[in-house]
């Protein structure tokens, strides 16, 4: 049996940890979003730091009404 740790996060942690000067470009509302690591942000890397980072962005931007 595989016991599986996740771990519930705000994405300002994994830009903390990454990408600290990303911080003053995200929205309060991208950076505490909730994310959830299948094996906790310990073993979180790099690439995929950046992934959902992107990833946050653009689901916030496609949420948001066209004007």
């Amino acid at each position: 049996m595989i016991f599986v740790e996740m771990e519930t996060v705000k994405l300002s942690q994994i830009v903390m940890k990454w990408f600290p000067d990303l911080m003053p470009s995200l929205k309060n509302n991208e950076l505490n979003s909730l994310i959830v690591l299948r094996d906790g942000l310990g073993i979180l890397e790099q690439d995929d730091a950046m992934e959902i980072i992107q990833y946050s962005i653009c689901e916030h931007q496609s949420s948001t009404p066209l004007q």
